[in-house]
């Protein structure tokens, strides 16, 4: 099963992606997929981590996801941003390259026997990217968001901390 939450920055993505996921079970995944290349973002790793309890296993993983020994287990993936960010900077900012590239992730992934809840951010609601690489991965992005949207169960948009189901 693949669930779609996705939303604004701060918008409480996480919160409820790993609320749903402890839920499910007392023991869930909870893979990261950003590359720390700040001591700012530093921080909101570190945020993010002492958020998590024990029962939480954590993995970092930039790719190849499908690969994780996930069998069977409640798994929240965060976040498409960060994971399309490996793509987009390993295929030097090629956006056909970068979303074949996460779609076969994508494919891969519901193949395995396991519950996803896959966070994204919407881009396209923020302002317009200064920038003709931000535009770029502002397109990928939605690109991307659409394609998981798609494969998923179930989709969910958070505003303000809370659900709004757009697919159930």
């Amino acid at each position: 099963m693949l669930v779609f939450i996705t939303g604004g920055v701060r918008s409480g993505k996480s919160a409820y992606a790993m609320k749903r996921a402890k839920e499910l079970t007392l023991e869930p995944v909870y893979i990261a997929t950003a590359k720390i290349w700040d001591e700012d973002f530093q921080k909101r790793v570190r945020r993010h981590q002492d958020e998590r309890g024990p029962e939480w296993t954590s993995i970092e993983a930039y790719r190849d996801l499908h690969l994780l020994p996930l069998e069977g287990r409640v798994v929240v993936i965060d976040c498409v941003t960060l994971w399309l960010t490996n793509f987009f900077m390993e295929r030097e900012n090629d956006i056909d390259l970068s979303l074949s590239d996460f779609k076969k992730e994508i494919d891969k992934l519901v193949l395995v026997d396991a519950t996803f809840m896959i966070i994204s951010n919407e881009l396209g609601m923020g302002m317009h990217a200064d920038t003709e690489v931000g535009r770029k991965f502002a397109d990928l992005q939605g690109w991307a968001n659409q394609y998981v949207a798609d494969k998923s169960s179930e989709a969910v948009f958070m505003v303000s901390g809370l659900p709004m189901f757009l697919k159930k």
